[in-house]
């Protein structure tokens, strides 16, 4: 704790507010806080009302959409239907130009969507009744034989009840019908389909067609087509309301359009609706993926600081949808206008209400509360012999004095303890605060990330949540195993077992501990910012060592010093080397035996150490499987021979872990030694001992 000089802590007091004001202020916010969340509240509920009516606009727009789609979809089956009928029951032959002429006709004024209805020979002849408008037909002939290259036309005016001749021409035309889709898969189809049609002998209008062949005694005669341009489409879509603002467009699977609001398009007049905010429905089709295409989808999209709600629901024709593009301000309009008058009557309201309260509550709550606060800043200076208790009338500052007492009672003796559990065992030990310690053998365990320094680079900031559940995990588990955390070094976790409270198994509990930390891990699903699951290593190691209070009069730190657990430090690094999880030293596994399934990996000299320790991997609990006992005795059989000099017997040993479990580092790395001393055997002075040269 950072001591400031008199001076100092006097500038600094006179830099803050008095009690009194600070909780007539917090009257005042909590107040002012009620209105807000009351505003809120409304703001909410008028949102979501706004939204709902949004939603029911939309789906009555929908619903129109879907019947006139299904509706134009329906009167080109029916008018196939009926042609086709026409010509399979020979009641009209497909050379009778008067009666094929009346019938087509005929199929254009009784359905106001459709645009064409034509007729190609295989001879690539072509024949077509076509709407000019909702006033005018006309009739057009191309034949091969008779004026090729030309075009006939008659037109016709639409009058009441009837249509009258109005001029015939020709015109010369490239058009060819051979060369058309739906003319080419209905020659060889044996129904009729949907298709997509751009080119006309008029001109490219993008339409879609349903054709499909005419056969007569089982000749096919040719392919009937009725064709709806998208101008009726969009003239529909123009008698739509969608709010005053808001739009509606038809869409293909590609986000490409079929048809925008024009009230004045039709086969005379291209569409040129305002297509100003289609570029928003087809980011909500993009964004919506395949779920767009075949269910109703909602969403708020941003456009020029402005927010809008998109919706889309697939059509009855395959593979188009109905994009409706609203301005969220239109319906959200009225309802901010409003919030702002409830707001500024609400916060006028609680002014005064806060007013009136804090006034009251600096008697009440401000002036004992204050006498309260000179106590506090006795334990903040730690003058914990002139801590008071003050009675009051108000229950819970009455507790608040009692407690600050309380705490002062406790601190007074043992507040140079962490962590509160530590210090809690030390005041049920009786030990004093002060410097010392006693020689004991105790184990130890450090736990740390791998890879933990780039991991920490690559996430900045977005580390510490990480961490925090890390840390929480091994905390857990070392608790639960009676271990007592001595400190957090970044990413690394330091405990040990056997002090304060004595603990005879203390070497099983902290190799219990080590597994259920790397479980608790595995089974937490932590992973890092490649998507891979959080990997920890753990070194273990028993033996005497140094507990106590360490440090000095002004501070101290109840934790454990000596070579034994710089070997534990040390173990927990050559994980890394040998590619294991926990190591534990050769004392750790002779106090555990029996307790552990264990496997000798090597005997190595760690960094600062020249004489050689036995390291064992933790394996398991004994007793829980079965199944690892073969290989770790082949292991330790390849690791008798290496260390006799046996090098070709060791190597076979070792191939054989590796063959039986897959992958397994240590039998890789140990049989990369043997093919080397076997290749160049060492002098008489070779020692089976590796040594470390990082920490």
């Amino acid at each position: 704790m950072k001591v400031f000089p008199k001076h100092r802590r006097d500038v600094i007091a006179g830099l803050t507010v008095s009690i009194r004001l600070a909780v007539s202020a917090l009257v005042l916010a909590a107040i002012l806080l009620t209105a807000a969340l009351s505003s809120l509240l409304w703001w909410r509920t008028a949102e979501a009302t706004s939204r709902q009516l949004a939603a029911t606009i939309n789906e009555q727009i929908v619903a129109a959409v879907r019947k006139e789609v299904a509706a134009i979809v329906d009167e080109a089956r029916a008018a196939h239907t009926a042609i086709r009928t026409l010509f399979l029951q020979n009641v009209l032959d497909t050379r009778e130009a008067d009666k094929r002429e009346f019938v087509f006709l005929s199929q254009l004024q009784s359905q106001a969507t459709i645009s064409w209805v034509a007729f190609g020979w295989p001879d690539g002849s072509f024949f077509a009744a076509h709407k000019l408008g909702d006033r005018r037909l006309e009739m057009m002939e191309i034949s091969l034989t008779d004026h090729p290259g030309q075009r006939r036309i008659d037109e016709y005016d639409v009058v009441p009840g009837d249509i009258e001749f109005a001029n015939r021409r020709f015109e010369p035309t490239d058009f060819r019908v051979a060369g058309q889709a739906w003319f080419k898969a209905g020659l060889t189809a044996e129904e009729p389909q949907w298709f997509r049609v751009t080119e006309h002998p008029t001109g490219e209008r993008p339409s879609i067609a349903f054709a499909g062949p005419i056969d007569v005694y089982q000749e096919r005669q040719g392919v009937l087509a009725v064709i709806i341009e998208y101008t009726r489409l969009a003239r529909f879509l123009s008698q739509l309301e969608v709010g005053r603002t808001g739009t509606a467009f038809i869409v293909d699977g590609s986000g490409e359009l079929v048809a925008a609001p024009d009230k004045d398009a039709d086969e005379l007049h291209p569409a040129r609706g305002d297509t100003a905010l289609l570029p928003l429905a087809r980011a909500a089709l993009e964004k919506a993926g395949e779920a767009g295409r075949k269910t109703a989808w909602r969403s708020r999209l941003m456009s020029g600081g402005a927010a809008y709600e998109v919706a889309l629901t697939p059509l009855p024709f395959p593979g188009w949808s109905l994009a409706t593009v609203i301005p969220e301000a239109e319906f959200l309009g009225p309802v901010e206008t409003t919030l702002r008058r409830l707001i500024l009557g609400l916060a006028v309201g609680a002014v005064l209400a806060a007013l009136a309260s804090a006034m009251l509550a600096r008697f009440v709550i401000a002036a004992p509360l204050s006498r309260v606060v000179g106590e506090i800043r006795h334990v903040e200076t730690f003058a914990l012999e002139r801590v008071r208790r003050h009675p009051s009338r108000v229950k819970e500052i009455a507790s608040l004095s009692g407690a600050i007492a309380e705490m002062a009672s406790g601190l007074s003796a043992f507040r140079k303890f962490i962590p509160a559990d530590l210090v809690r065992a030390l005041l049920r030990q009786g030990v004093e605060a002060k410097p010392g310690g006693s020689i004991q053998e105790l184990s130890v365990m450090f736990i740390d990330i791998a890879g933990f320094t780039g991991l920490s680079e690559r996430l900045g900031d977005r580390v510490v949540p990480l961490l925090s559940r890390y840390l929480d995990l091994c905390s857990e588990a070392v608790v639960a195993n009676g271990g007592t955390i001595d400190k957090f070094i970044g990413d690394a976790v330091m405990a040990f077992w056997g002090a304060p409270q004595p603990q005879q198994d203390h070497a099983a509990r902290c190799c219990r501990a080590a597994l259920a930390c790397r479980r608790a891990i595995e089974e937490s699903g932590l992973a890092d910012d490649l998507g891979q699951p959080l990997q920890i290593r753990i070194g273990i190691n028993s033996g005497r060592m140094l507990v106590g209070n360490i440090g000095s009069e002004l501070r101290l730190n109840y934790t454990v010093i000596g070579d034994a657990v710089n070997v534990a430090s040390r173990l927990e690094g050559a994980n890394k080397a040998y590619g294991t999880h926990i190591l534990i030293g050769e004392t750790t596994e002779r106090l555990a035996r029996g307790t552990v399934v264990t496997r000798e990996v090597d005997s190595i000299a760690v960094y600062g150490r020249e004489e050689g320790v036995a390291v064992y991997e933790l394996i398991g609990i004994a007793g829980e499987d079965a199944s690892a006992t073969g290989w770790i005795a082949r292991y330790e059989q390849g690791l008798s021979s290496y260390r006799a000099r046996r090098f070709a017997a060791a190597l076979v040993d070792f191939e054989a872990v590796l063959a039986e479990r897959g992958h397994d580092r240590p039998a890789e790395l140990m049989g990369e030694r043997c093919r080397e001393f076997a290749a160049a055997m060492p002098d008489a002075a070779w020692q089976p001992v590796a040594a470390l040269r990082t920490k």
